[in-house]
């Protein structure tokens, strides 16, 4: 079973497809977007790890979704080419991971610009059913979006004295 979770629960009924109904949005792979990109038409990409963000670059306007492929829970590249789309490339667009996303990984993927996420893994989605997300507690780097509260990290804290 696979679910798409928002910060606002389980989506369900996601318009977005990998098929050729004419009805569905497009999600292509990288280099089909990138064949398609001359047409008018408003498509998602989804990202390989290996896949170069900067590519999308000139074509950000009419790109609806990202979806940003985690093949392995130890395969962080994810990570970076979400920074680089919100960060260096100011994609404001629906953000989405897919592949092996479980529920450790979900606040940090929240930090680095993801919106939705697609899951398979069953126990992390009974979490993000209840709403139960770990927390963080410190963060160590800065990331997309802001740290909860000032002074977050932990090379920006004072020392405590007296």
């Amino acid at each position: 079973m696979t679910v798409i979770w928002t910060k606002n629960g389980i989506v369900d009924n996601d318009p977005w497809s990998n098929d050729d109904s004419a009805e569905r949005p497009k999600l292509l792979d990288l280099s089909q977007f990138l064949e398609h990109a001359r047409d008018n038409e408003i498509l998602g990409v989804r990202l390989a790890p290996s896949d170069d963000v900067r590519q999308l670059e000139p074509h950000l306007d009419r790109i609806a979704l990202v979806a940003v492929s985690f093949p392995a829970f130890s395969d962080g590249r994810g990570f970076s080419q979400a920074t680089l789309l919100r960060e260096r490339l100011g994609y404001k667009g629906e953000m989405r991971a897919v592949g092996q996303v479980l529920i450790d990984q979900v606040p940090h993927m929240l930090r680095s610009g993801f919106d939705s996420f697609e899951v398979e893994h069953g126990p992390t989605i009974e979490r993000l059913k209840q709403n139960r997300i770990p927390g963080i507690d410190q963060h160590y780097q800065p990331a997309p979006l802001p740290a909860d509260r000032a002074g977050g990290y932990s090379w920006r804290r004072a020392a405590v004295t007296g």
